[in-house]
């Protein structure tokens, strides 16, 4: 069985003074975006995902499709060579070329982050500090840091840039204790986007000689 490399925007340093004095800022930008998002009820995000590592000299970019229905926890993750879809119960992911979808159980522990969590991941387990703004594709972005309260987590920060106009998320960068980056750049959004809900879960029925592995 070939390992599976888990994108997740799925859709993730102490900060010191600089958090305690941004704090309120920061929350308040972040509530907006949150409210912003949770008033849609599908949303079809275009994105590209970078994977840098320059000791490893890792450079992969690709491009994805994510569907997203924050409401039940509900999401699909469309990329070249798997899906990964979610019901809010089930997992499954996809891997094209090897004909197989590994079905696990949803993690339900509410600091997992999840495709679906990625416009309210703030909300828990994190401290986050507005740390300046920043010109990105012509358009201005408050940038705002995140880093989890739980120092065992693989990642050490997250990086956040968010449209000045509209307060919605434009890019986001987690920042590996390995050294890896990992990058989303959100390309297009679309909200309440007309889809059936059966795209949240794999039906085997439609895609024949696909193996499933239950790993529940």
């Amino acid at each position: 069985m070939r390992k599976v490399i888990v994108v997740g925007a799925i859709l993730l340093s102490s900060l010191g003074a600089v958090f305690a004095q941004t704090d309120t800022k920061a929350r308040a930008i972040l509530a907006q975006v949150s409210k912003k998002y949770r008033s849609y009820d599908i949303v079809k995000i275009g994105f590209t995902y970078t994977l840098e590592n320059p000791q490893a000299k890792i450079n992969e970019i690709q491009s994805g499709t994510l569907y997203v229905k924050s409401k039940t926890n509900k999401f699909k993750v469309d990329l070249k060579e798997q899906e990964l879809l979610s019901d809010g119960i089930s997992q499954w992911t996809y891997l094209k070329a090897d004909k197989e979808v590994q079905l696990n159980d949803v993690d339900t522990d509410p600091n997992s982050l999840n495709p679906a969590k990625v416009f309210t991941m703030y909300e828990k387990g994190f401290k986050y500090a507005l740390v300046g703004n920043a010109k990105l594709n012509n358009r201005v972005t408050n940038v705002i840091e995140l880093t989890p309260f739980d120092t065992k987590r693989s990642f050490f920060k997250v990086r956040l840039n968010i449209d000045l106009v509209n307060k919605q998320l434009v890019k986001a960068v987690i920042f590996d204790k390995n050294g890896s980056r990992y990058t989303y750049t959100i390309q297009s959004f679309i909200p309440n986007v007309k889809v059936p809900e059966s795209i949240f879960s794999f039906d085997p029925k439609q895609h024949p000689g696909v193996e499933v592995v239950d790993l529940r």
